[in-house]
């Protein structure tokens, strides 16, 4: 396809469409898709050229391969014209754009937060007249530009600006999962480019338009380019095949097609295109270059320009690459050490720019060098800050190659191991430390955390990764291996997330004392985790104000430091307060490769959603982590997943996909040993329980994880589940081991460890007091508990059970409050069981007399006679066993009889089939 003077050969279709495109009066957006040299640039250049007819304010730009993997550069290329508007944004708006363009030290937004600034910005440029950005070789964006640019693109219906993108099919980017509307740019058909050759190269030989015809197979920049060349050899070889090369992939015939072009050039112009090549000065006719003309600016090269290879870029005058082959074409046939002085020349033009330098000193050193190697370690270091995870690997693993020292070399192997295992990058980070392996020597400490961390997350084997970890800390500690301090922080920091998983007390004792045995400081963050991760019960009083000191600091903080620290903050119940900052990184660490503290993240909003009553956002958040886990390979990560959708699921009342969920953690959990996953599973079985009123099944699972009157070691659910093993016990006549549970959380001084802990032991000793007055005073504590961190589903149910208390003891009347605050809370959370329970008794607290009467036309025969031998006393299996149905269907049919029959419990049964006519009819 070309335009040759006004007509555009064989792209009636899609000039039909995009000229509605361009002149229709709403916003939109476009993605035009087609393989290399199919006429996409075309196309764009006739929607700008129709929108700007059409009075549009016409933005261009190009991705660039050479920038790829610099945060954010496309999304300023484009932006550029618009930035100096950007003073009559409100002040929010105006940070975040000062953080990615404007070099503000501040932590980098999240895609979502600088998509809406982004759309802001445009709003505003279209409010004088409507605006089309056109960008072409989409496919070479940056990730954080591409993602901003797809999550705009998407809201763009409704405005007055229009995006249309043009991308390379054989090349993935990340507009592929972009959902937004796209047109297949195909080959010519054969009739059009018989046109299209026809009229660009009249009386063409024969046999070699034929050629041309079967070569190009309707590619038409390769309709366009190949007869000049092959009439030049055609003309040298005479009858001989001017095709030597037959059956090569069409890019390089076409570089082929351009390297003739090249090498009749001087050499002065090629090593000026060269530069420009490497820099990635755009192709076509993109505008908005960078800020103080950041990539470099070909001079004197007039000469490649008469060849056809560059254009000029309007209005600025510059020469651009005609095509993106014409880069590549280039890059290929220059010498590595005409590449190498190219790159080195660049380095110093952008000697202001540490990451642009970094990538041209990483291409240009070839033998050590231990000033250029430091400036890539700055460089990985502080991509690393800014969520450029990917981009750090690159620099460390460069910056290893061109240490001057072994131990130099190591260190920076090692670090970018470690980074790249927290961007889920783990046959990578395995590749990087056998890179450093000596044969017959012993493992390195980075080998060690990287096998430790490729056996725990795709493995689960929490059993050999810990003996390797803790036996390496020993080598450490005894000086049979040297590290620098930062390696041993490393390995206890992975020692103590190992034991936190195994959840196992010998484990969590020899851990303790391996780490008591170091003869140096230990980092206080590495004392958190210990104190948090392993027994809140017995070493987490003061963890609150440790952990509040250290999240003080968290912009200086790495982003797994923070995920830790998150972690600790789970533990102890105050996650919430950061929450909002987890929100605000965890699309920036998925998006730029840290996936693994990416999936973290999601895990702790999960949890903070979860204790915070919103449970649909926490199903969606959940879900979320389990996609990434199962796309980048991490099982445990995907089990873990699986077991807080799980409790999820349990406390909305869908049971059958909670105990689904739950039987697929715990198969894969147990064998393995990880503790920390299968007292979930267990805590799921019990609120799956208690939901549907099974309070002896939800005993049984809640003793699995702690026995009554004490708090076992080292689990984590022990104390997360008290006021699960109280209520169960008293629901089943075991008021005995209900209070003894209760006291041993006074004794333990639950309330100083956690807010929640304190509403969860004020609501058990209210539960289980035998005093009235000594359960009126529980209950109040339990509701003074939560001034500051509410915890609705867990304040509701102690409302629910003091309400029924208040009932039996001092009449409906006083308990009708407290009923009502208790049913209109777990109505809005959605914890169907729960609420149907505080449902009945808030209608028990009514007077409605005939309330049973009036509901029991709707029980079934089968519900009826389960319902009257559950009142004699028999037990869900005993009357399974009658009726030939399981005990989970006999729980089933009970937790449907409660409501119709208005009451909330098994021992309310007998009273009310009383009250029913016919009572055995």
């Amino acid at each position: 396809m070309e335009s040759h003077g006004t007509v555009i050969i064989g792209r009636e279709n899609e000039l039909r469409l995009l000229s509605t495109f361009a002149t229709d009066t709403g916003g939109g957006t476009l993605v035009l898709r087609g393989e290399t040299g199919v006429g996409k640039s075309v196309l764009l250049d006739h929607v700008a050229e129709t929108a700007a007819l059409a009075d549009h304010r016409v933005l261009r730009a190009a991705g660039v391969e050479a920038e790829s993997d610099l945060p954010f550069a496309g999304l300023h290329q484009l932006l550029y014209p618009l930035l100096p508007g950007a003073d009559r944004l409100d002040e929010a708006h105006r940070a975040v754009l000062g953080v990615v363009f404007g070099g503000s030290a501040a932590k980098p937004p999240s895609v979502m937060t600088l998509a809406i600034a982004v759309l802001d910005l445009l709003a505003l440029a279209a409010s004088r007249r409507p605006v089309l950005l056109v960008l072409d070789d989409g496919q070479w964006l940056d990730p954080a530009s591409a993602e901003v640019c797809a999550f705009a693109g998407r809201r763009l219906t409704g405005s007055s600006v229009k995006l249309v993108v043009g991308l390379r099919s054989d090349t993935p980017s990340r507009f592929d999962t972009a959902a937004l509307p796209d047109v297949s740019v195909l080959p010519l058909s054969r009739p059009a480019s018989e046109l299209l050759l026809d009229t660009r190269c009249p009386g063409l030989d024969p046999h070699l338009r034929r050629l041309v015809l079967k070569e190009a197979e309707g590619n038409p920049l390769a309709l366009l380019e190949l007869p000049p060349f092959l009439a030049a050899n055609h003309a040298e070889r005479g009858s001989q095949e001017p095709f030597g090369y037959q059956g090569v992939p069409l890019p390089r015939r076409l570089q082929h097609v351009y390297g003739t072009r090249i090498r009749a050039l001087s050499a002065r112009v090629r090593a000026e295109l060269l530069k420009g090549a490497l820099d990635g000065v755009p192709a076509g006719k993109s505008t908005g270059r960078t800020e103080g003309g950041a990539r470099h600016r070909m001079v004197d090269v007039e000469e490649a320009a008469l060849q056809g290879l560059l254009d000029v870029e309007q209005p600025t005058g510059d020469f651009v690459f005609r095509h993106p082959l014409v880069r590549s074409t280039i890059v290929q046939m220059a010498t590595p050490n005409e590449r190498r002085t190219a790159h080195a020349a660049l380095a110093r033009t952008h000697r202001d720019n540490l990451e642009r330098r970094a990538t041209h000193l990483a291409a240009s050193t070839l033998d050590p060098d231990e000033g250029v190697a430091s400036e890539l370690d700055a460089a990985a270091r502080a991509a690393t800050r800014r969520g450029g995870a990917l981009a750090a690997v690159t620099w460390l693993t460069r910056a290893a190659e061109l240490s001057e020292s072994h131990e130099n070399r190591s260190r920076r192997l090692g670090d970018a191991a470690f980074i790249a295992g927290q961007s889920a990058l783990l046959d990578r980070a395995q590749r990087l430390v056998h890179s450093e392996a000596v044969p017959g020597g012993s493992d390195s400490s980075a080998s060690v955390v990287t096998s430790a961390y490729m056996s725990l997350y795709q493995d689960g084997d929490v059993r050999f990764s810990r003996h390797q970890v803790a036996a390496a800390i020993a080598g450490l500690r005894d000086g049979t291996v040297q590290e620098p301090d930062e390696v041993l922080a490393r390995l206890v920091n992975l020692l103590l997330a190992i034991c936190q998983y195994a959840s196992d007390p010998e484990a969590w004792r020899e851990a303790r004392d391996l780490i008591d045995s170091l003869p140096g400081p230990i980092p206080p963050q590495s004392m958190i985790y210990r104190d948090a991760w392993s027994d809140v019960v017995r070493h987490g009083k003061g963890v609150r104000d440790r952990l509040e000191s250290a999240l003080s600091r968290l912009r200086g903080l790495e982003p797994w430091d923070v995920t830790r620290l998150g972690v600790a903050a789970y533990h102890v119940d105050t996650l919430g307060r950061y929450r909002p900052h987890l929100q605000r990184t965890v699309d920036r660490e998925v998006e730029t490769g840290a996936t693994s503290t990416g999936m973290t993240m999601l895990h702790l909003i999960t949890l903070d959603r979860i204790a915070a009553g919103e449970w649909a956002e926490a199903e969606r958040s959940g879900r979320r982590s389990l996609e990434l886990a199962t796309a980048h390979g991490h099982v445990l990560f995907a089990q873990h997943s699986r077991a807080y959708l799980a409790h999820v699921a349990a406390l909305r009342g869908r049971l059958e996909e909670a105990r689904e969920l739950q039987a697929v953690v715990d198969r894969w959990a147990r064998p393995r040993g990880i503790g920390f996953l299968t007292q979930i599973a267990d805590a799921v079985g019990t609120t799956a329980a208690l939901s549907e009123g099974d309070y002896e099944t939800a005993y049984l699972y809640a003793i699995g994880i702690t026995a009554p009157g004490s708090f076992e070691p080292y689990a984590h659910q022990a104390s997360r589940t008290l006021l699960d093993l109280v209520e169960s016990a008293l629901h089943t006549g075991r008021a005995e081991q209900a209070r003894s549970h209760a006291l041993a959380a006074l004794e333990a001084d639950l309330p100083a460890i956690s807010p929640r802990l304190a509403l969860l032991t004020y609501g058990a000793l209210a539960m289980s007091a035998e005093d009235e007055e000594e359960a009126a005073a529980m209950y109040e504590r339990a509701e003074a508990s939560t001034a500051e961190y509410p915890f609705p589903f867990e304040l509701a149910r102690v409302r629910l059970a003091y309400g029924v208390r208040l009932r039996r003891s001092q009449g409906p009347r006083a308990a009708r409050e407290t009923l009502t605050l208790a049913a209109d809370a777990l109505q809005r959370l959605g914890a169907q069981g729960w609420s149907g329970r505080a449902a009945a008794e808030l209608r028990a607290t009514s007077g409605a007399a005939g309330f049973a009467s009036a509901h029991a036309a709707s029980l079934t025969w089968q519900e009826r006679r389960i319902a009257d031998l559950a009142a004699s006393g028999l037990t869900n299996k005993e009357i399974g066993e009658r009726m030939h149905l399981s005990p989970r269907t006999v729980s089933s049919h009970l937790y449907r009889v409660f409501p119709k029959l208005g009451i909330a419990s098994r021992a309310a049964l007998r009273d009310a089939l009383e009250k029913l006519p016919d009572r055995h009819g």
